[in-house]
């Protein structure tokens, strides 16, 4: 079984390529939880079962056009691991269409039995 470390690193490579669907599908449990530090309208900012993720994942590559992004990590701590993001986005849809910007948030993803369980984003919402 791969340790916390070996997925985490492989999670930063696939993200770092641009292969976030693969992550999701290769590294993370049928069982993910995945929490948001907000949600957009209409949305809950927690997500359960690989198919929700797989969802949340493919409304914000729709919504979004990324121009490019960078991870860095990861950073273990015994099951768990955090990795930092810093996407620069312009918004397709929503108040912010037409707008760029740059979102950075961190991460933690806790892991057992070989599979990421759950995934908690963390960023400054402003105010």
């Amino acid at each position: 079984m791969e340790s916390v470390l070996e997925i985490g690193q492989k999670l930063v490579t696939l993200a770092n390529q641009g292969r976030w669907l693969d992550a999701i599908h290769s590294l993370y449990s049928p069982e993910i939880v995945s929490i948001e530090a907000c949600a957009p309208p209409g949305k809950s900012p927690r997500c359960t079962g690989l198919a929700a993720v797989i969802a949340k994942t493919d409304w914000f590559m729709a919504s979004h056009e990324i121009h490019s992004s960078e991870v860095r990590g990861p950073f273990p701590n015994e099951d768990r691991f955090t990795v930092f993001f810093k996407l620069d986005l312009t918004a397709k849809t929503g108040p912010m269409a037409g707008k760029r910007f740059t979102i950075e948030e961190a991460a933690l993803y806790t892991v057992k039995n070989g599979k990421i369980v759950k995934e908690e984003f963390f960023y400054n919402r402003g105010g």
